[in-house]
């Protein structure tokens, strides 16, 4: 749309009625890596807890200026290794061309303090599912391993499979591999409602089933209970069909009957907090020797060195 006024065409700009809006464009750099240890200022234990990094001033200024989308997250790449992870920005406060990375994921890039790292802008999808493998079997040791899970991902904005991510719980450090996430191989986890799962340990092995209580006990249970009074099923004798005794040449060999077992009576007036001493009586000696059982005090025979009587 246009018109003609003295001799030139001039253009109606509100014709078109809306205006485009600015398209995002990339942010793509190359950092110096440090881990949080090498840092100036205080120890930063909340960078090591989770999956974000910090980064200098200057980029903070160049994303504003480029409109990506939030939340932040970024590609990390290594050239030298090949190797890629994904992360989110925590803080903008780094000296200028360094980045301050959590151990954990320098060692799943294979970086060492001040190499090159190549960072671009990116966005993933929102995460529904992953699955986590404990490099250890002391994961199981806690009471709630879902639950400790759950809250250490709240220091992480993404997650990238086959990453062996860092959990610490009670001043202990746990490492779990990434196995599976979905709906893409990196996810963003960020305000998301996401399933976990585990996979057993490495190393870990479920116990053999047992073998039976007949093959592992020497001595049958039953021969040292003590035989039961009455009525006692199959107790009889054996007869022969041709009408002939039987042998009883084991009949020496028979063991005594065991005594009948008698179960004790409670005490139902015992009283808690007292005790109770019960004396067994004494038997009393019956040698022929013995004078009337009274006790006298230096009655032994002597003997002399020099042998004499």
């Amino acid at each position: 749309m246009y018109r003609r006024g003295r001799g030139r065409r001039i253009y109606d700009d509100f014709q078109f009625g809306f205006i485009f809006p600015e398209m995002p464009r990339p942010f793509n750099q190359t950092y110096q890596c440090y881990s949080v240890a090498m840092m100036p200022g205080n120890d930063r234990q909340d960078v090591e807890r989770g999956g974000k990094i910090i980064m200098p001033p200057s980029a903070l200024e160049q994303l504003t200026r480029l409109n990506i989308n939030y939340p932040m997250l970024f590609k990390l790449a290594s050239k030298r290794t090949g190797r890629t992870t994904h992360c989110g920005v925590l803080e903008f406060v780094a000296d200028e061309g360094k980045v301050y990375l959590p151990l954990w994921m320098m060692h799943n890039l294979v970086l060492g303090e001040g190499d090159l790292v190549q960072m671009e802008s990116v966005t993933l999808p929102v995460g529904t599912f992953a699955k986590f493998q404990p490099l250890s079997a002391d994961f199981l040791d806690i009471t709630n391993p879902k639950a400790v899970l759950e809250n250490c991902l709240r220091s992480f904005a993404c997650l990238t499979k086959g990453d062996v991510i860092a959990v610490k719980y009670n001043s202990k450090t746990y490492e779990l591999c990434v196995l599976e996430t979905k709906p893409g191989e990196a996810i963003s986890i960020i305000e998301c409602d996401m399933n976990v799962e585990f996979a057993p340990p490495v190393g870990y092995k479920e116990n053999e089933p047992g073998k039976k209580e007949e093959e592992e006990m020497a001595v049958d249970p039953a021969e040292l209970m003590p035989e039961p009074s009455g009525f006692v099923a199959f107790r009889g004798e054996g007869n022969r069909l041709d009408g002939k005794k039987r042998k009883e040449s084991f009949s020496n060999d028979v063991a005594q009957p065991k005594p009948a077992y008698v179960r004790g009576i409670p005490d139902y007036d015992y009283q808690i907090g007292t005790l109770r001493f019960i004396r067994r009586p004494v038997k009393q000696k019956t040698e022929e020797n013995d004078d009337g059982g009274e006790f006298k005090a230096f009655s032994g025979t002597g003997f002399s060195l020099r042998g004499r009587n």
